[in-house]
C-alpha cells in the first residue's frame, strides 16, 4: 500500500453475494459485507456528470484500491447512499502497484441511487 496508500482517502464497504442454506433443504443468495477498504474514486467526466442528471442512466465509476485488495467482479461497493456493482477488476501493467475496479450504478427514476 506504500505506493498509493496516501491517495486512498475514502473507506468503502465491500459486499459479496454468498449462497447460504435456507433451512428447508435449499439454498438462497444473500449479501454479506466482506470488509471495508480504503479506496479512491476517480472523478467523473463531464459526460458522466450530464448522464448523472438523467433518470434511468447507467453511471460508470472507477475506484482504486491498494494492490492485493479483496475486491472481485460482481461484488458491490456501498459508499453512503449508493450501491455500485463491480463489473471488472484490473491490475496495472506494473503488478503490485494498485487495483482498479470498474463499477456501474443505475440512476433510479425518482432521482435516488
Amino acid at each position: 500500500m506504500a505506493l498509493i496508500g496516501h491517495l486512498l482517502n475514502v473507506s468503502v464497504p465491500v459486499w459479496r453475494a454468498t449462497v447460504v442454506d435456507d433451512g428447508g433443504g435449499g439454498h438462497e443468495t444473500t449479501w454479506v459485507q466482506v470488509g471495508t477498504l480504503r479506496a479512491r474514486r476517480s472523478q467523473p467526466t463531464a459526460r458522466e456528470r450530464a448522464a448523472a442528471q438523467q433518470a434511468g442512466a447507467d453511471l460508470d465509476e472507477t475506484w482504486y484500491f491498494a494492490a492485493g485488495a479483496d475486491v472481485r467482479r460482481d461484488d458491490e461497493l456501498r459508499p453512503p447512499g449508493r450501491v455500485l456493482r463491480v463489473i471488472a477488476v484490473f491490475e496495472p501493467s506494473v503488478p503490485g502497484t494498485y487495483l482498479r475496479a470498474d463499477c456501474t450504478m443505475r440512476q433510479q427514476l425518482d432521482g435516488t441511487t
